[in-house]
């Protein structure tokens, strides 16, 4: 399997690969900014450090994203 292929399959199986900052304004249809602007400032999904770079657990994302979803009925 190539990194393009752990690229496309980050909705896979448990036990996945950590996001880029890149993977993740992709996936949420942001800017890379607003990515960084989140990490700097405290919003967004949990960040991880490795070293100099950030990562993301895809599933702080997803929690992140249930959190964040707004579930009132409309109408």
């Amino acid at each position: 399997m190539s990194n393009n292929d752990n690229v496309r399959s980050i909705n896979a199986a448990p036990g996945r690969r950590l996001m880029t900052p890149d993977e993740l304004a992709d996936y949420l249809g942001v800017t890379l900014h607003c990515v960084y602007a989140w990490s700097s400032r405290g919003g967004g999904p949990k960040v991880l450090r490795v070293g100099a770079r950030l990562r993301y657990r895809p599933a702080e994302v997803e929690a992140w994203l249930d959190s964040v979803t707004d579930t009132r009925k409309v109408g």
